[in-house]
């Protein structure tokens, strides 16, 4: 569990730096069609998108 919480931390500090790189991986076309159109719909980025989705389940797994 700490190693998930130090992983946690250094991804954090990175996203607080302003520094980015590319992520990249494969999704179906549909999966992609839903996640920008969601997206748009919340007048948000893919990016913020992805960002508050993985904020979200890091809270839900680090119970």
């Amino acid at each position: 569990m700490a190693g998930r919480q130090a992983v946690a931390s250094k991804v954090e500090e990175a996203a607080e730096s302003g520094k980015s790189t590319s992520l990249n991986f494969k999704v179906s076309p549909e999966f992609k069609k839903q996640f920008k159109g969601f997206a748009v719909a919340q007048d948000i980025s893919m990016t913020e998108l992805l960002k508050e989705g993985f904020a979200l389940s890091k809270k839900k797994r680090l119970k």
